[in-house]
């Protein structure tokens, strides 16, 4: 049985959890250095102006050496647990399904999360919970720059937000549609606002 092996990101885009919904055995990288401007430590949501990016701020190397993203800290001096859940109940009061999963979120913006690693951990595992999917997952133990692909299924590419070919995703109706047409491979809180229970079945039919 081949692993599908993904970085951990903040919620994860769309794209990502159509390869998590489908995968047999989940491995997470936790070997690799930290990147910036990628999907760990940032989403995109609809907005009422449009594409909204919320970014975790975190801690960077005074000595200019290299992290590991498993050890990277989350700089909580700002409010940015704050800020991002406002920007979410802005962005989908109206949304048909964001009442239904409001209690259930909320409380993950209530917590002081010290390790990006960790925080992303708990985002996915808040996800697969709403979605009613299990979520078992090993961690890598090392860093492979080109795994073997009859044993493992690379798609760490995902947690790019740039440098990557634009991932198409079927058009479903959003709450900001009417103003800013369809926004492509938002956040899966997107998908789960719009669609509710049926989110399930958009990823399991989608494919990359």
């Amino acid at each position: 049985m081949k692993s599908v092996l993904i970085h951990p990101a903040y919620f994860g885009n769309i794209a990502l959890w159509s390869v998590i919904v489908k995968a047999e055995s989940l491995l997470l990288e936790r070997c690799d250095n930290y990147q910036k401007q990628t999907y760990r430590n940032r989403l995109y949501i609809a907005h009422s102006n449009g594409k909204l990016g919320l970014n975790i701020p975190v801690k960077h190397s005074k000595d200019g050496e290299r992290q590991k993203t498993a050890t990277v800290s989350i700089e909580n001096n700002f409010h940015w647990q704050r800020d991002h859940w406002r920007s979410l109940e802005a962005g989908y009061r109206s949304s048909p399904f964001f009442e239904f999963y409001e209690d259930e979120i909320k409380p993950f913006f209530d917590q002081k999360h010290l390790r990006l690693f960790d925080c992303n951990l708990e985002s996915m595992k808040l996800v697969a919970e709403l979605l009613g999917l299990p979520f078992a997952y090993s961690l890598t133990e090392s860093y492979a720059t080109a795994p073997d692909p009859s044993e493992i299924n690379d798609h760490r590419v995902l947690v790019r937000s740039k440098k990557v070919p634009e991932i198409a995703t079927p058009p479903y109706h959003q709450v900001h549609q009417n103003q800013h047409g369809y926004l492509n491979n938002l956040s899966v809180l997107d998908l789960l606002f719009n669609l509710g229970p049926e989110s399930v079945s958009y990823l399991e039919n989608f494919k990359l």
